[in-house]
């Protein structure tokens, strides 16, 4: 044993993590028969390698570090592996901005990102590590998408995307802002180009149902049934005789729309298609000012975002078509906020009935029909009211055979009529699309596609696995750089020898996303899963933000349906438990210049003065005095400037501290809000921890104890031991990490009053609390925890360091009560306490309640009625 005063965060985590990497005490093995209970797998989100860590990224992975601990101490073989997802936007911007290659600046991140992660004491098995942008993982989505195509999961498409004409680049939505592109600031074109989709929506119903059986938050389940957005309705024609300049009818003389509202067709005053529609192509070939206005539309975002918010802009087109049920023309408008890759790229109008219809109606003095009523409501074209689209009261008026027909048997009626009429069908349909992969940009998987003048797209055939992205490259934002590279873009044709090209276009980053937890299981294997994959999959406990919870989540539920469909995996989902941890918060401090610019300052940058009650009531800046405004507290962003970096809290307070402060200050799925003084506290509990611990050394004792032999006080001091121990057990196992932190805390408060009696039996009851207290820590701050197991004994005695040691187990004769606590009362006033034996029978806790100071003095000598016990609560005595 060695005694060491003072506490070193430093020096004792820095030992333990070595000790643990030279034992590989996380290195995780299929079957492993240490482990009774079987497998445990939890995972935490990968991250971007962006350069730091940051404390949301500490909060995650503490929380499953918690998990791991105590679960392996309960007997079960958890794994908790760690990756990069390494492709994407960010390194092409850091490789423009420092005119190096993306590969350099993401393998130096990864670097140090791993570093900070390994000094956090992550139980993190980094055997199975996982990088993305490295030719071994991502030759396994080429493969995957090689199958799909063959399946025709995969197909190839016009698509409609943002593209800047000045940096020669597709955009991401987000990168489109206010029509412009990001960087160059360029009017953004809606071009139509070949891309490659995948068939997610061949899965829809499926992803819907299986959502059921999910251990998933509530709100994450409702936002992916909200993306897939399941809805009945009705596919129909207004049929047209509109040709075009070589006398055909354009699309069969049949404009189809679909709509969840068919008991309104009645009410139908136009149409509006998209810009890209034939139906506007044609109108617009003698009609400049329609032209101007279609290439007007195709500038801006295709985000349904964007289109929500919006102003809507109309134009006629001079055309027409004809209402199915009455005949009538029905004139067809342009509309910018039609989209032609959603549907069949235009809708009915019925402004009385939908808001956004009523807003374009009037703006261009259309006509608005009322043909929904609700009882005891008036129509008006005045303004909209939120009753003219409620189609759960409404019923049918002014529609001839509908009228009066709620909404359910409207919609059978439209769809039976429009199916004899062989103009449209009752249909399911979803809002979720297509995924579409192709993205016009270097840093990604490149898609396994050679283009022949002979053959076509030619598949890169499997031994020809993986097309390797080269790593050299600098963007410049001229386009995409691979195009200009001849040694990846010229190749041989597979199928017939000749010269051709490479695909340029790489992989969308949500397919490296989208199964690396998979890989993890099998990172070595030489196929793209094997029996490790299925022993660990699915994952038991998944964590991560819930900013992921649509698209990541939905892709990686497809991706693994698809893996299950093709007979790699046997598992249909990936996750079976989801936990959303809550975002962490920080002040926010800034100054406003003349022009609107705010400068934002970082909290150590400020002097900030508290009234009575803790609350920031003013600050200043450090360097020059002067205020600075309160900007509130804030989600921690560089943007506002509150990060907290967390090498310099492991450096300032040890790792340990950090891990203690997020545990402890709010449960996981809620936010944290940081606090310094809190961090202080943390800190300050852990030197006590070690203090108390110091104190303890050669005054433990391990020898077989005689509990019930204890006095009295020994077995309250016991009691409250394993009744909190009780609680912890209760709280980790519903993931309340903080809670556990309480119950650390209550034990230690516990154990420094009880060490103050030095007896052989007071020796014996500190050694089992203190035993169970370090368990009990142990896997919310397990360097120092190790430390003390170690350094007073406790691996000798248990023949185990913390890490391999058992859970403590409540001992139910612990919380047995000898002596039970009753309330007193006089005429039903409470007037004091009792303690008798809890096994005293009615006669006995009577006498003992007559013979109570308290009760003589209130009865005052005055005849006694009656005597009422409620057994184990309480004694009232009436007179």
């Amino acid at each position: 044993m060695t005694t060491q005063e003072k506490y070193t965060p430093a020096q004792i985590e820095q030992a333990a993590q070595q000790h643990w990497e030279n034992k590989q005490a996380y290195r995780a093995m299929k079957d492993d028969p240490r482990f009774p209970k079987g497998k445990f797998y939890c995972v935490s989100m990968l991250p971007y390698p962006s350069g730091k860590l940051h404390m949301g990224h500490v909060r995650n992975y503490t929380i499953n570090d918690v998990m791991y601990r105590q679960l392996r101490m309960q007997g079960y073989n958890v794994l908790m592996p760690m990756g990069w997802d390494a492709f994407g936007m960010p390194a092409e911007n850091a490789a423009m901005s420092n005119g190096a290659p993306p590969a350099a600046w993401t393998y130096d991140n990864i670097a140090y990102m791993k570093k900070q992660m390994q000094a956090m004491g992550l139980a993190i098995d980094w055997s199975r590590e996982v990088t993305t942008c490295k030719p071994d993982y991502y030759r396994w989505n080429q493969w995957l998408f090689l199958k799909m195509l063959e399946k025709g999961i995969v197909y190839l498409k016009t698509g409609t995307v943002n593209w800047d004409p000045i940096d020669q680049t597709v955009l991401a939505n987000e990168q489109v802002i206010d029509g412009r592109g990001w960087r160059s600031g360029a009017l953004v074109e809606k071009r139509e180009i070949p891309m490659y989709y995948m068939r997610i929506t061949d899965y829809a119903q499926e992803l819907l149902d299986d959502l059921e059986g999910l251990g998933w938050p509530e709100r994450v389940k409702l936002m992916q049934q909200n993306w897939i957005g399941k809805s009945v309705g009705v596919r129909f024609a207004f049929p047209h005789e509109i040709k075009d300049s070589q006398g055909q009818l354009i699309q069969d003389g049949k404009l189809y729309v679909f709509t969840t509202r068919p008991d309104t067709i009645m009410g139908v005053t136009f149409c509006a298609v998209a810009a890209e529609h034939p139906l506007a192509t044609l109108a617009a070939q003698n009609n400049p000012a329609l032209a101007a206005f279609i290439e007007e539309c195709k500038q801006g975002g295709v985000a349904e975002a964007d289109m929500a918010t919006m102003e809507k802009k109309g134009m006629p087109t001079g055309l027409t078509v004809t209402h199915p049920l009455t005949g009538d023309s029905v004139p067809v408008w342009v509309g910018n906020y039609v989209l032609m890759s959603y549907g069949d790229g235009a809708v009915m109008g019925v402004p009385a009935h939908d808001e956004r219809d009523f807003a374009f109606a009037k703006k261009y003095e259309l006509a608005i029909q009322q043909v929904i009523q609700v009882p005891g409501e008036t129509f008006s074209t005045e303004a909209w009211q939120e009753w003219y689209g409620d189609k759960e009261k409404g019923v049918c008026i002014h529609s001839g055979a509908l009228d009066g027909k709620p909404y359910a048997a409207a919609l059978d009626h439209v769809a039976d009529t429009l199916q004899a009429k062989g103009l449209g069908e009752k249909k399911v349909q979803f809002r979720l699309r297509d995924w579409g992969i192709s993205r016009q940009r270097y840093w990604g998987t490149p898609i396994p596609i050679i283009h022949c003048d002979d053959c076509g797209a030619v598949p890169v055939p499997e031994d020809q696995l993986p097309v390797v992205l080269p790593e050299d490259l600098i963007p410049d934002g001229s386009g995409n750089p691979l195009k200009k590279s001849a040694a990846f873009l010229n190749c041989t044709c597979p199928t017939c020898g000749k010269p051709a090209q490479r695909e340029t276009d790489t992989m969308d980053t949500f397919v490296d996303s989208s199964w690396y937890f998979s890989r993890y299981a099998s990172p070595h294997a030489a196929t793209m899963t094997d029996d490790e994959t299925n022993y660990w999959m699915p994952m038991d406990q998944y964590i991560g933000g819930i900013e992921h919870a649509i698209l990541h989540l939905l892709y990686s539920r497809f991706w693994t349906k698809v893996m299950h469909e093709l007979g790699l995996v046997n598992f249909k989902e990936p996750a079976q438990n989801l936990l959303t941890q809550g975002m962490v918060l920080y002040d926010s401090f800034y100054r406003e210049a003349e022009s609107g610019k705010k400068t934002w300052y970082n909290p150590n940058e400020v002097d900030i003065a508290h009234d009575e009650r803790g609350r920031i009531i003013g600050a200043k800046l450090k360097a020059d005095g002067q205020p600075v405004s309160l900007g509130g507290v804030e989600k921690m962003s560089k943007s506002k400037n509150n990060v907290v970096d967390p090498q310099l809290l492991i450096d300032q307070y040890g790792a340990d501290t950090a891990r203690l402060f997020t545990m402890f200050a709010a449960p996981p799925e809620q936010s944290l809000e940081w606090n310094d003084a809190g961090v202080e506290g943390a800190s300050r509990y852990l030197r006590r921890l070690w203090a108390f611990g110091q104190s303890q050394h050669g005054q433990l004792n391990f020898a077989a104890n005689d509990f019930a032999a204890l006095s009295n006080e020994l077995k309250t001091f016991r009691r409250e031991v394993h009744t909190t121990l009780k609680q912890a057990q209760f709280d980790y196992e519903r993931k309340q990490y903080n809670t556990v932190v309480s119950a650390g805390m209550k034990l230690l408060n516990a154990l420094e009053s009880a060490a103050k009696q030095a007896d052989a039996a007071t020796s014996s009851v500190v050694t089992e609390a203190l035993g169970i207290l370090l368990r009990v820590l142990y896997p919310v701050v397990p360097h120092i925890t190790h430390t003390l197991w170690q350094d007073l004994g406790y691996a000798q005695a248990f023949s185990c360091e913390i890490l391999d040691a058992p859970w403590p187990q409540v001992d139910p004769t612990a919380l047995e009560q000898s002596e039970v606590e009753l309330m007193i009362q006089v005429n039903g006033k409470l007037r004091g306490s009792l303690t008798i034996a809890k096994t005293a029978d009615k006669a006995s806790i009577e006498a003992a309640a007559l013979a109570n100071e308290t009760v003589q003095k209130f009865t005052a000598g005055q005849p006694i009625k009656k005597i009422v016990v409620v057994p184990g609560k309480l004694i009232n005595v009436v007179v």
